[in-house]
């Protein structure tokens, strides 16, 4: 009777202890995969920082080289969803003529998703700084960033 007993104590402690560890182990990423993560988000982040700085010198050619070159990129925004790499680049020209008008950019990102090893969803805010006649502007942004070619690009955009 006692080994009975000890025996059920034993099996029943023996779950108790491995159900939780197998748990922890199963939802443990290796360290491969979150170093390759990590070194994803700076290249995205130093894409972004690249992206500023060109914003920033009014040069809105270089401000769209880290988007998709293709007609297929697609961007949302306040006047709707707009289709191409060269219609995105012409409406930024439209809405921002000069430097004034494009004031002073900065990116806030706010929170990364890892869709699979080539997408990745970046979620932030957007601050524009410029002169008290213009005004500043402010908003949010979702950017879809694909892997193409061993190379991140924006393949998709909705600021607001």
């Amino acid at each position: 009777m006692y080994r009975k007993k000890m025996k059920k104590f034993i099996i029943n402690w023996g779950l108790f202890l491995t159900v939780p560890l197998l748990f922890v182990f199963a939802n443990t990423k290796s360290k491969d995969h979150a170093y390759t993560k990590s070194e994803t988000i700076k290249t995205i982040e130093k894409k972004m920082d690249v992206q500023q700085k060109a914003w920033n010198n009014a040069n809105l050619e270089g401000f769209m080289k880290p988007y998709w070159k293709s007609d297929s990129l697609m961007f949302i925004g306040k006047n709707g969803i707009k289709l191409g790499w060269q219609t995105t680049l012409s409406n930024y020209k439209k809405s921002y003529a000069n430097k004034n008008e494009m004031g002073q950019l900065k990116f806030e990102n706010n929170d990364y998703k890892t869709i699979n090893s080539e997408s990745i969803l970046v979620t932030g805010k957007w601050l524009l700084n410029r002169n008290e006649d213009l005004g500043d502007l402010s908003g949010y942004y979702t950017l879809l960033w694909k892997k193409i070619n061993n190379g991140w690009v924006i393949v998709y955009d909705h600021s607001s």
